[in-house]
């Protein structure tokens, strides 16, 4: 399993590749669970990494298919590796298919190699406020979407392990796979919650709060980020 951190700046994201993170997340943690980061920002944190890990970055939740496409195309040819689109607001199954198939147009719109879209579902919404996470996994592998993350939209709220069971996790997950996508989960997990995320054979753990000096609109050290990501081989057998 790979440990994917979520950073705010290029400062943040050399202390997480110094604590060996795995994979490096653009993201403003002040602007809800998928917030961008500006453009200039996000070449600060790929300059910074120096190709040394993957950068990924969130786009935000799309509500508008041209909006999305033009992010997706900016962001995508920066050279990173993933964008993450959310859909809070929107639970119409064709709707989400028709965004998720702009941002995956927008990044191919790059040329070769191109970055992936991975489509982001929320846990803490019972499927009212955003589609459903089952019914996301169809959308994600028809658009083209190379993966899809279960995270949760409030980050003030309950964290994943307490919304959703470890075996609805684990379906989940293989459900993913049997479709050929990436699975990440994140969601306010800690330390003590990567025995069970391991066990769900996810792909991806993706933090910030567990990384950061004290709490997720703090800053994010190394030293936190190598602890977290030591546990993960033991847990892991790898």
């Amino acid at each position: 399993m790979q440990l994917l951190v979520s950073v705010a700046d290029s400062i943040e994201a050399r202390h997480a590749v110094d604590g060996g993170a795995d994979l490096i997340d653009a993201k403003d943690p002040l602007t809800g669970a998928l917030g961008a980061v500006s453009l200039d920002t996000l070449r600060q944190i790929h300059a910074a990494v120096q190709g040394r890990r993957v950068v990924t970055a969130a786009l935000g939740d799309a509500n508008d298919e041209a909006t999305i496409e033009r992010a997706a195309f900016a962001y995508g040819r920066s050279g990173i590796g993933f964008v993450k689109v959310g859909f809070a607001g929107t639970t119409d199954i064709s709707r989400v298919k028709r965004l998720t198939l702009s941002a995956v147009r927008g990044v191919r719109a790059t040329g070769p190699p191109h970055c992936g879209v991975v489509a982001v579902a929320y846990a803490d919404t019972g499927g009212t406020t955003s589609v459903n996470p089952t019914a996301l996994v169809d959308v994600a592998a028809r658009s083209g979407a190379r993966g899809v993350l279960l995270d949760t939209a409030q980050k003030d709220g309950p964290g994943l392990l307490r919304l959703v069971s470890p075996a609805a996790l684990e379906r989940w997950v293989a459900l993913a796979h049997r479709a050929g996508l990436i699975v990440a989960l994140a969601g306010k997990l800690t330390a003590d919650d990567l025995p069970v995320i391991c066990e769900t054979r996810a792909d991806i753990v993706g933090v910030r709060g567990a990384v950061c000096e004290e709490g997720r609109s703090s800053r994010v050290t190394a030293e936190r980020v190598r602890a977290l990501r030591l546990q993960l081989p033991l847990l892991t057998g790898r």
